[in-house]
């Protein structure tokens, strides 16, 4: 699937932005502290670019975009390693709002601030929780809801329904994770806390279709993840020499290289499929989403290996982001259904024997 103009202006957009304010050294300073989040950039992101409200309707005060251009920003941020609660707010959390009913009471002016991103929003579910099940059921503290301690609202499935609760009236425990550049946390709220925007019956369809969307764009985050770990890793076999040549000459690396580029091309094709099937709400969307992130997370890890390898001692420094962006990938790999869960799913909708 090739990007319009539209989309390849918007792209350029993005990576204009994110190569002047997303600073890698500084990321990790930030990352360091536990606080990766740059307000300055994400309201240059959510504001000036318009990202935050991609996904809502004009008349709810967003842009009224497609999927296709979520897909584009999140490629953007996967390459830089941007930490932004696009993902978590302008997707997930806003495209629960909207499978719920853009009029149902509170739910115009939460979508109207999060769409300029006044306000973001998180889904506390648990980060890796896959749209092919039931959501989460019941009461009690919610562990591992990413982006959580930056969120001013919390959209909370409870045993009477979703409820919106302010940031404030709830207690957010961060974890202690793997990736620093999307802190994990568990979420406890008090029975009755907040407002009720659902019932049960129609939260858990929403939630679902909000998980639904979050892996099929998450698929263009690891995109972005496995583009970038390719382009480094050629770049630096191309300028690093060994014996007089540079060693991405050598054969054996430019095997390593060649199936991973492969790999690479193959995971834009599932991922821009995934975000086209969303966009349009094809029938075979459940489908498509299954098979990007079934073949989408692995490439990226495997991308991402790669690339710390191939930089031999360099990429095993703190210095240098390679070891972000595979910390990244071994994330994601889990997020929203792990590459099992999706490869059953593909089974499954295709009606296939089980892997």
């Amino acid at each position: 699937m090739l990007c319009s103009e539209t989309e390849e202006e918007l792209r350029a957009a993005v990576r204009s932005l994110l190569t002047d304010r997303a600073d890698l050294p500084a990321l990790l300073t930030r990352a360091e502290a536990g606080d990766p989040v740059d307000p300055a950039l994400w309201a240059a992101l959510a504001r000036d670019i318009g990202a935050a409200g991609l996904l809502v309707p004009e008349e709810y005060g967003g842009q009224g975009a497609s999927h296709r251009e979520a897909a584009v920003v999140l490629e953007e941020l996967g390459r830089a390693m941007a930490p932004a609660p696009f993902l978590t707010s302008s997707v997930i959390a806003t495209e629960t709002l909207l499978a719920l009913g853009p009029d149902r009471p509170g739910v115009p002016g939460l979508l109207a601030e999060l769409a300029t991103g006044r306000r973001t929003a998180v889904l506390a579910v648990p980060y890796a929780a896959s749209p092919h099940e039931p959501p989460p059921a019941g009461d009690g503290p919610v562990t591992g809801v990413a982006d959580a301690h930056g969120a001013d609202v919390l959209l909370t499935l409870r045993a009477d329904g979703l409820r919106a609760v302010d940031r404030a009236d709830a207690t957010v425990t961060p974890l202690t994770v793997l990736d620093l550049t999307r802190p994990l946390a568990v979420v406890a709220a008090p029975e009755g806390a907040g407002t009720l925007i659902a019932d049960r019956a129609t939260a858990v369809g929403a939630v679902r279709r909000a998980l639904l969307t979050g892996a099929g764009l998450l698929a263009s985050e690891q995109l972005g993840v496995a583009e970038w770990c390719l382009e480094e890793t050629v770049r630096h076999t191309r300028r690093r020499h060994q014996f007089n040549r540079p060693v991405g000459s050598f054969q054996a690396l430019k095997h390593r290289m060649a199936r991973l580029w492969l790999g690479v091309v193959s995971a834009r094709a599932t991922a821009r499929n995934a975000a086209a099937a969303l966009a349009t709400g094809a029938p075979d969307a459940p489908l498509a989403v299954a098979v990007a992130q079934a073949h989408t997370a692995t490439v990226a890890v495997r991308a991402a290996e790669e690339c710390v390898q191939l930089h031999a001692g360099i990429g095993m420094t703190w210095e240098h982001p390679a070891h972000l962006y595979l910390k990244r990938a071994k994330s994601t790999e889990l997020a929203l259904g792990s590459p099992g869960a999706h490869r059953l799913a593909v089974a499954e909708l295709a009606e296939l024997p089980a892997p």
